[in-house]
Parts: C-alpha cells; structure tokens; sequence
C-alpha cells in the first residue's frame, strides 16, 4: 500500500462510493482495509455492500419494527440494520 495522507484516504473512499454499483468485490475489500489502516468510519456507507462476500448486489426484502432486512444475491447473507 501506498503512502497517502488520511485526507487523500478520506477523497478516495467518497469518490469510491458515489459509484459502488458498479464495483467489484475485490476493490470494495480494498476501500475497506484503506478505511480500517487510517481508521475511517465508513458509517452508513458499509451498509451498501454484503458485509460477508462484499458483493454491492443487495435485496431489500422487508422493513418491519424499525429494523431493515437485505438479502444478498452473491452468497445470500441477511444482513439487519437498525432504523433512526
């Protein structure tokens, strides 16, 4: 890995996910461990890949009792998030 600054690692991820559907799972792993060496949360934004496979191709399949439900279509894992 290269040595950048945590404000260029900050840039990179925003860049990254403004984009994310049409990534691979490989460079979401990437972006991942680019987050975790700088210690950056990705807050929300993990929410929009599988956390097992890293697959970007999630199913939303309910929304019940402030807790949404996604099913991944790679390795189909459901994954719940809480609701604010």
């Amino acid at each position: 890995m290269e040595k950048i600054s945590k404000n260029e690692a900050k840039e990179r991820i925003e860049e990254f996910f403004k984009d994310i559907k049409n990534k691979s799972p490989k460079e979401v792993r990437k972006i991942k461990k680019i987050a975790m060496h700088y210690n950056i949360k990705l807050g929300d934004k993990r929410k929009e890949f599988c956390k097992r496979c890293y697959s970007v191709n999630l199913k939303v399949k309910s929304v019940k009792n402030k807790i949404k439900t996604t099913r991944c279509e790679g390795c189909g894992t459901i994954n719940r998030w809480k609701i604010k």
